[in-house]
């Protein structure tokens, strides 16, 4: 299975044009991929309501290592090639993402978490990510973290990058905002719908810093 994630970015006079490709090139794609989704992204490693850059876009697409999102307006990107090792969940009623052997122990892992919200839970949702979201940045191991969503509030998700598996269990079980979050969410149902998955990284080509690529502590 070919996964790939494209993240490129756009001058603002462009951001016009990037929302148009957003709706024009859906169709097209799909026809040509497995599986198809185009993306919006938060600032920086921010994720949550109110937080986006309309300059930074990204799609994730499964299938024909060839097919490729258009980009419109783009002045840098970057792409991601994964392979899946564990996938739990849908993404709007498909499970897209077909786990190959799990990961070794050894080299960079990649997470991806989306969500649909249910409308009444969101601002109990959002409120309690912030933590999340402002303590992700400094996590051992963390390489690069955005957010992503197909819409503004009713669906969110994350994409982050990781050293090692370890890196990702760590902060995932061990981290006090990030446990108290999947605590809550067991109890409080917030999702209507979730995935999660991790990958093992086969490469990164391109412009890292539209990705926010930095060297982990």
């Amino acid at each position: 299975m070919t996964v790939r994630l494209h993240v490129w970015r756009v001058r603002r006079r462009a951001v016009p044009l990037a929302f148009w490709g957003m709706a024009a090139d859906r169709r097209r794609l799909r026809r040509q991929a497995g599986f198809v989704k185009l993306l919006g992204t938060g600032r920086g490693s921010d994720f949550g309501a109110g937080k986006a850059d309309l300059t930074r876009w990204a799609a994730i697409i499964v299938g024909d290592a060839m097919v490729a999102p258009p980009m419109r307006g783009a002045t840098a990107s970057c792409v991601i090639t994964l392979e899946p090792v564990a996938s739990r969940g849908t993404w709007a009623g498909q499970e897209p993402f077909e786990p190959a052997a799990p990961p070794s122990g050894t080299g960079m892992i990649a997470v991806l978490t989306r969500a649909r919200l249910k409308t009444r839970k969101a601002p109990a949702f959002w409120k309690a990510i912030d933590p999340v979201s402002r303590a992700l940045p400094g996590a051992e191991g963390m390489i690069c973290a955005f957010g992503v969503g197909e819409a503004p509030v009713g669906f969110q998700g994350t994409v982050s990058l990781w050293r090692s598996a370890a890196d990702v269990i760590r902060f995932a079980y061990r981290q006090p905002e990030h446990a108290a979050v999947v605590d809550r969410t067991a109890r409080e149902g917030w999702y209507a719908e979730e995935l999660f998955a991790r990958f093992r990284v086969l490469d990164v080509a391109g412009d890292r810093e539209v990705i926010g690529w930095r060297d982990s502590p």
